[in-house]
């Protein structure tokens, strides 16, 4: 088993002024032996902020986070299944008039196929 984690999860620590290791060693250090990884659509998530910074260091520390998350985490492609998957879920909750966001839905998505959780 293994965990995904969604884009608000680095947000956060990186709002909180932590780098990806540091984060990383605090969610090892309550996960355990837990293989840790992230989709590929939080990655276009976090590289969609680092676009939109404020500021020349505010950039440059979100790319150098970015760099150290891609150094650090496999990250997970949206297959054929997730894709899938993702339609059908979102097409049925759609019928009933709930809608998610679908970078959301590829991420939990993601983790159900791969058979992790998610934080």
């Amino acid at each position: 088993m293994g965990l995904i984690l969604d884009s608000s999860v680095l947000i956060t620590a990186e709002r909180q002024g932590q780098n990806a290791r540091q984060m990383l060693a605090a969610i090892s250090g309550a996960t355990g032996t837990t293989e840790i990884a992230i989709s590929v659509v939080t990655l276009i998530e976090l590289a969609h902020g680092a676009a939109r910074a404020d500021t020349p260091q505010r950039k440059a520390a979100r790319h150098q986070f970015i760099q150290e998350l891609l150094t650090a985490l496999p990250i997970h492609p949206i297959t054929v299944a997730v894709a899938l998957r993702t339609g059908q879920i979102d097409g049925e909750n759609q019928a009933k008039g709930v809608r998610l966001p679908l970078s959301d839905l590829l991420i939990g998505i993601t983790a159900v196929e791969l058979d992790y959780g998610a934080l």
